[in-house]
């Protein structure tokens, strides 16, 4: 796909965020839950290139989140805080989080990190680790490329 629609909806409300104008920025964030069914507030940093799959199909970012260039969040993923936390994740640059998974909590999620389908991360990730399962665990360390150097439809996927 082309066009990541939710994400350039993400952008557009952000700029009335980042100029205050907040009423606006709520209104067009709802504007883009009604049309994709994905929660993606202007108030979340959102790094350059970040793609959400299916049209951002049932995906909730918190409004706090902080996400890194390059991410591809699939469909069903939300990314939040744990109750009683004051802080919520900070996801790092060329990270892939898989179908249905849950990220929450003052956790870091470090660069180039690949994160499996339906899979609970509620700690701290380092670089350039696998993980997947609920609880999670870590299936590969050091690994060298991005997830959209093992995979060639990622890789077209986010150069468009």
């Amino acid at each position: 796909m082309k066009n990541n629609f939710p994400i350039k909806i993400h952008d557009f409300s952000r700029f009335f965020h980042t100029h205050n104008m907040h009423l606006v920025s709520e209104i067009i964030d709802w504007t883009n839950r009604f049309l994709f069914g994905c929660f993606c507030p202007g108030s979340a940093k959102i790094g350059k290139n970040t793609k959400l799959g299916y049209w951002g199909a049932s995906v909730i970012i918190h409004k706090r989140a902080i996400i890194g260039k390059n991410c591809l969040i699939a469909q069903g993923v939300t990314i939040g805080r744990n109750f009683g936390d004051k802080k919520v994740p900070v996801i790092g640059d060329d990270v892939y989080i898989g179908a249905g998974s849950v990220v929450f909590g003052e956790i870091t999620i470090g660069n180039n990190v690949i994160i499996g389908a339906n899979s609970v991360v509620n700690k701290s990730i380092p670089d350039n680790c696998t993980v997947a399962g609920n609880p999670f665990r870590i299936l590969k360390e050091n690994r060298k490329k991005t997830y959209y150097e093992i995979d060639n439809k990622a890789k077209e996927y986010i150069s468009n």
